[in-house]
């Protein structure tokens, strides 16, 4: 079985904390994960060891019932959750990893780092079809932290007037 690591990284204009009420929410996902549809079934607040599960678009149209479980909670450092319901991927695992930071104008930012780790078995094919998904899911991945972003700067502008 071949076993894959996507990174991509963003900086995310606003403190630690903030992003991380947000990033805590299960039920908050669809508004800022690329590839979540709907939360299906959530807990609130991420809490080690509950589930939440999710409908997600995969390749082109279509579309899969995923479940995570959360497996590691570092409050504002990191948060790994592991999830099923992606065939071919196998053993999939979710990592966000935060750093507080500055921006050239001195204001607090995040530095966040988005990790997915996976398998995919089908011996050769699943290399293949590594070099198929991957671009897209590095996309998402980018999309997800772009979409984050945005949403955490939309909620500060509508509670700072």
């Amino acid at each position: 079985m071949n076993r894959y690591v996507v990174t991509e990284q963003a900086v995310i204009n606003a403190p630690v904390g903030r992003v991380w009420e947000v990033i805590s929410r299960t039920d908050r996902y669809a508004e800022w994960v690329a590839g979540a549809i709907e939360v299906t079934d959530h807990h609130g607040v991420a809490t080690l060891g509950k589930t939440y599960a999710e409908r997600n678009r995969t390749l082109g149209p279509l579309k899969t019932d995923s479940v995570w479980t959360v497996r590691e909670v570092d409050p504002l450092r990191r948060r790994v959750d592991t999830g099923t319901g992606f065939a071919p991927l196998q053993d999939v695992t979710s990592i966000f990893e935060f750093r507080p930071a500055q921006s050239e104008d001195g204001r607090e930012v995040t530095e966040m780092t988005y990790w997915v780790e996976y398998a995919i078995g089908l011996g050769p094919l699943g290399a293949l079809l590594n070099g198929i998904q991957e671009p897209g899911m590095r996309a998402g991945m980018r999309t997800s932290m772009a979409n984050l972003d945005t949403l955490i700067r939309s909620e500060s502008s509508t509670t700072a007037r």
